[in-house]
């Protein structure tokens, strides 16, 4: 593959120079934070495996620092990016820096989250520099939406990409640790600091590796009842799943029999659950809500947590 243009890549002046033509000025709204240093895109895509004969999606490409670099190492780049000014712009760039790879690009013009389908072949890798404000919901849609994606590297907010990664047992383990393990085996694949970016955002960044599982998982339950289980167990993440799972199974007791057919305690709290046994809660969900003959129990000793931004 050639990499004969050695100034492809955007450096701190030329994402200025770029802005500043375009009239950019990067909004909080839309969480962008532009990258501003060519050796990290270089080790994002480095750390993302990218292979030649790979079909990469990115969201968010922004001005282009990242895209360019995917381009480099990658069959084809398919873009998706939601603001007017720099989705216009952004085909020009990569045609003006890697004229050779151009006919490699596509651009999407569109809300992420409303994206159903993309151009040319389906895409086997998802590369990006997630807003940080809708990195989960946005990262999860599109592992749901498109199964050919094998691998992803996402960067995102430090303690999101701590969330996403995290394992039973860890106290920041809660409902998109275990959304994202429905999916993929998911670690995390490093930290990026806040002087790569303009503007520098307030927190620091980190790199989250998920790469899909060659099994789906064993289960007679759909995702969308999987899912049911997990929001419920973590939406009153300090209740007994006994009883964060009333409203859920119709009922405590109801709950009680789910947990105790699924083998798993009833007194146990969600944070404990691995997704198999969230699976296995789901498929043991009585068919049918008995009466309200038995209110939830409260854990008086620890009180009551919603799961917050939790998506």
């Amino acid at each position: 593959m050639s990499t004969t243009e050695p100034d492809a890549l955007l450096g701190p002046a030329d994402i200025r120079e770029l802005a500043a033509a375009l009239g950019v000025r990067p909004t909080k709204q839309r969480g962008q934070n532009f990258v501003i240093d060519a050796n990290t895109v270089r080790r994002i895509v480095r750390t993302a495996e990218v292979r030649p004969e790979d079909v990469v999606v990115e969201i968010g490409p922004g001005l282009g620092s990242l895209t360019l670099a995917l381009l480099e190492a990658a069959d084809r780049v398919v873009a998706v990016e939601i603001d007017d000014v720099l989705a216009g712009a952004l085909p020009a760039t990569v045609a003006a820096r890697l004229p050779g790879r151009a006919d490699r690009f596509a651009l999407v013009h569109s809300d992420a989250m409303l994206v159903t389908e993309l151009p040319g072949p389906a895409p086997t890798a998802l590369v990006a520099n997630l807003p940080y404000n809708v990195a989960v919901p946005v990262l999860l849609t599109m592992l749901e939406r498109f199964p050919s994606i094998e691998r992803t590297l996402v960067m995102v907010q430090a303690e999101v990409a701590d969330r996403l990664a995290a394992k039973p047992g860890n106290k920041v383990y809660g409902v998109p640790s275990v959304k994202a393990a429905w999916y993929a085996d998911v670690k995390r694949a490093g930290s990026i600091g806040r002087t790569v970016f303009w503007p520098a955002p307030n927190v620091d960044s980190g790199l989250v590796s998920l790469v899909r599982r060659t099994e789906p998982i064993r289960t007679t339950a759909s995702r969308t009842e999987v899912f049911a289980v997990v929001d419920a167990a973590f939406a009153q993440r300090r209740k007994t799943l006994r009883a964060a799972l009333a409203g859920w199974a119709g009922s405590a007791a109801a709950a009680e029999t789910a947990l105790v057919a699924a083998g798993v305690s009833p007194q146990a709290r969600g944070e404990a659950l691995t997704v198999e046994e969230f699976a296995a809660i789901a498929e043991n969900k009585p068919a049918v809500n008995k009466p309200e003959d038995d209110k939830p129990e409260d854990d008086k000793t620890v009180g009551n947590e919603t799961s917050g931004s939790e998506a």
